[in-house]
């Protein structure tokens, strides 16, 4: 197997975007090798825990109210083509990831870390929840099989903090600056949201690789 370690953040459109064309790759080649794994990376590192209104953020961060629907619209081509939903107008607020990505790591622990990683890009772009209410994100891990009660616990503590922000950091060491990256056998990096076929040639190329090396 091979692992494919996945720098996301889940209000990253592209992100979201990103994991579509995949699982499509994926779902096309039952035999990939990959074994997937969700690492952290905050795009709004310095948002405030209780986040901000979605338009205002916007504004500031492309310095117009024209310029951010230029942006997005480019997003909304993307997103019809790779067949997702994203609802721009049900998303008033810009929440802080934090917690979203703990809830992601806990996932993991339980193998249900592609789950969380769907759960969360579908509640925030088709159904406009605030993924970074502490409430939300205990419904979430319920919704996909977690306790949600012990979530609740875990997100009301410090648990896993640290981890997550160390982890981020490393990431950002390494030189990830951009979401989605992607890392191939720890050596190899892909960034952007590509094409379901370009997924396709990388793992039938690793597929002939391995069974090469096994004859």
């Amino acid at each position: 197997m091979v692992r494919l370690d996945i720098f996301s953040d889940p209000v990253c459109p592209w992100c979201y975007i990103g994991k579509a064309l995949l699982d499509r790759a994926l779902e096309q080649h039952p035999d990939h090798p990959f074994v997937v794994e969700w690492q952290p990376f905050q795009l709004n590192p310095d948002m405030p825990s209780g986040g901000e209104d979605r338009r205002a953020y916007l504004e500031a961060k492309f310095g117009s109210k024209i310029n951010a629907a230029r942006a997005y619209a480019q997003v909304e081509v993307a997103a019809t083509a790779a067949g997702v939903v994203i609802d721009f107008e049900q998303m008033p607020r810009m929440p802080n990831t934090l917690n979203a990505h703990r809830l992601i790591h806990w996932a993991g622990l339980e193998g249900r870390q592609s789950a969380a990683m769907s759960a969360l890009f579908r509640a925030y772009f088709r159904d406009g929840r605030d993924i970074g209410e502490p409430e939300v994100l205990a419904a979430i891990g319920g919704e996909i099989g977690m306790d949600r009660e012990m979530v609740a616990r875990l997100l009301a503590s410090d648990a896993d903090l640290e981890p997550i922000r160390e982890r981020e950091a490393h990431a950002r060491g390494r030189g990830i600056n951009a979401v989605p990256t992607f890392i191939i056998a720890d050596q190899h990096a892909l960034q952007g949201a590509q094409p379901t076929e370009l997924w396709g040639r990388v793992i039938e190329d690793i597929n002939r690789q391995m069974t090469g090396a096994a004859e």
